[in-house]
């Protein structure tokens, strides 16, 4: 048998240990954090933080929106898809299903640079709260990225246990796609 064929065989007969991550207690976690923190966030957007926005000046207060959109919009997607994974962990929704329907949430792309003019002047739990969701963001991309038996490039944080995981297994077993 010739290589090709070979890892074509090893391909198709791989077993795919991301979707038994992804089941693990690490979803679990994920899960509460993520929802805690989308409602604090809402908590914080609807009372400080509209009372703290009403002070900043000009610059400030159009970033405050700006940011504040896409933060309710990230928070919103990210709520989305940890209520069609919970589904799937509590057998109330096949994975494949859960897939499909995830597969209509598109994530907001993080920003490559947040910053400009105003940046300084937004509120300090604000600013928290928008790294606080780019975090979160990250985790779930790398979840979702393994529930899709995929192996993630890289480790995106040192607090990311999986994906550093998964990058050990592919650098001690090679690069193939699937592990």
């Amino acid at each position: 048998m010739d290589d090709e064929k070979l890892n074509s065989q090893t391909s198709r007969d791989a077993t795919h240990i991301g979707p038994h991550l992804v089941a693990s207690g690490d979803f679990i976690k994920l899960y509460t954090q993520g929802m805690a923190l989308i409602e604090e966030v809402a908590a914080y957007l609807d009372g400080e933080g509209r009372s703290q926005a009403r002070g900043l000046n000009r610059e400030a207060g159009f970033l405050y929106a700006t940011e504040s959109m896409r933060l309710t919009t990230r928070l919103m997607q990210l709520a989305s898809w940890l209520l069609l994974q919970r589904a799937v962990q509590e057998k109330e929704m096949s994975a494949q299903s859960a897939r499909a329907e995830k597969s209509k949430v598109k994530f907001s792309a993080t920003p490559s640079q947040r910053g400009g003019p105003g940046w300084s002047d937004l509120p300090e739990q604000f600013l928290d709260y928008i790294a606080h969701g780019d975090r979160l963001f990250e985790r779930v991309v790398q979840f979702d990225i393994l529930d899709r038996g995929e192996v993630p490039s890289a480790p995106v944080r040192d607090d990311n246990d999986i994906a550093d995981q998964m990058s050990r297994l592919r650098d001690a077993f090679g690069s193939g796609d699937k592990i």
